[in-house]
């Protein structure tokens, strides 16, 4: 377990704020709440926070939230960005929302964000193809179906309880 997943919410978020911190965003690493919010001193928090919460997505709020990291990345700098409220565990898709946050990212900010190392952790060369080709969260999840299909039937004599 990573120092920096301090709690249940921090590691149910992971999955999808943890895929974009090879990029120049800060992932709140070095603030009390790491994989919590996410930001950048050039990232347009109000924007960022309405376009998020314009998409529905199950589970999940995003505030406008400035915060400044001791460590990492833009340790020292003010950072704008999001804080990621849970509202229903249960429901909340935490890679769908990496996705959308991405997909946000590239909307507000092209020139910004950077994207030459997005494929690092995504490591998914035709998620990132299609991320980068401006197709929707949506679309881009559903191009996962059928390898998800066959991974769920291969698992499921391995499921025991």
């Amino acid at each position: 377990p990573s120092p920096n997943l301090r709690g249940p919410t921090a590691a149910l978020l992971y999955p999808g704020v943890g895929l974009w911190e090879a990029t120049n965003l800060s992932v709140g690493r070095g603030t009390d709440r790491p994989f919590e919010q996410l930001g950048a001193p050039w990232l347009d928090a109000d924007r960022f926070a309405l376009l998020l919460n314009e998409q529905g997505l199950p589970g999940v709020r995003f505030l406008p939230v400035r915060f400044t990291p001791l460590s990492s990345v833009y340790a020292g700098q003010e950072c704008r960005g999001v804080q990621i409220l849970v509202t229903d565990r249960t429901r909340l898709r935490p890679v769908r929302m990496g996705m959308e946050l991405a997909a946000a990212l590239l909307r507000l900010h092209p020139r910004e964000f950077e994207t030459e190392k997005l494929g690092r952790l995504l490591d998914n060369a035709d998620t990132l193809r299609r991320l980068l080709a401006g197709e929707t969260p949506a679309q881009i999840e559903a191009s996962w179906k059928k390898g998800l299909d066959a991974f769920r039937k291969r698992r499921a004599p391995f499921l025991l309880y």
